[in-house]
């Protein structure tokens, strides 16, 4: 089959590579354990997941997610606190975890629009798939304490967005330093895929 088949090797294996990465960075603090805000975790799902949809482009990202996904769902403790199973379909923030679909393929295709993407593509694209990212986790998040949890009565929709406001500023220095090191493997990275090099990224 020609190169444009819907999986080659290498697909797999850039594929596997960043859904390896997902379940290392849901989990950095258990060999990083000074990396917490708050005496809150700090991982990096975030981060590979926008580095998905940067470096493989919208549909390699988003199955490289989809994948890392099923195999949270399927048992394998890849999800930050090393937990798996269909268990955390139940947890508030699974949406976050479900969102990373489609940031990755967002993101991808932000980039993919920009014939010759520079650093400031990088960021608008990243940003754009933080507010997806936001927005579907956050929601999430409310229905699932609602729902699943039986929050109380005090607890509002204001309120989750306030919460997770305050982990912005941790995402947008996310954003940054994905934008900052993505110019200097996207060359490495589309050579690899076999896609198409853009002449200059900045």
């Amino acid at each position: 089959m020609g190169p444009h088949r819907l999986f080659r090797t290498i697909d797999l294996t850039l594929i596997g590579m960043f859904v390896a990465l997902m379940g290392i960075g849901a989990n950095i603090t258990a060999w990083a354990p000074f990396l917490q805000v708050g005496g809150v975790p700090i991982t990096l799902q975030t981060f590979f997941c926008f580095l998905s949809g940067v470096l493989l482009g919208s549909r390699r990202g988003a199955i490289a997610m989809i994948v890392y996904v099923f195999v949270g769902l399927a048992g394998v403790p890849v999800f930050a606190g090393f937990k798996g199973g269909l268990g955390t379909l139940l947890s508030p923030t699974f949406g976050f975890i479900l969102s990373f679909i489609f940031t990755a393929y967002i993101i991808g295709k932000v980039i993919e629009y920009k014939k010759r993407p520079t650093c400031k593509t990088f960021i608008i694209a990243s940003l754009v798939g933080l507010v997806f990212n936001y927005i579907i986790g956050t929601n999430y998040m409310y229905l699932a304490l609602t729902f699943f949890v039986n929050a109380s009565e005090s607890f509002t929709y204001t309120g989750t967005w306030l919460v997770m406001l305050a982990y912005l500023p941790i995402d947008l220095v996310t954003i940054v330093a994905a934008a900052y090191i993505a110019p200097r493997i996207f060359h490495v990275f589309h050579k690899m895929a076999g896609m198409q090099i853009p002449k200059n990224v900045d």
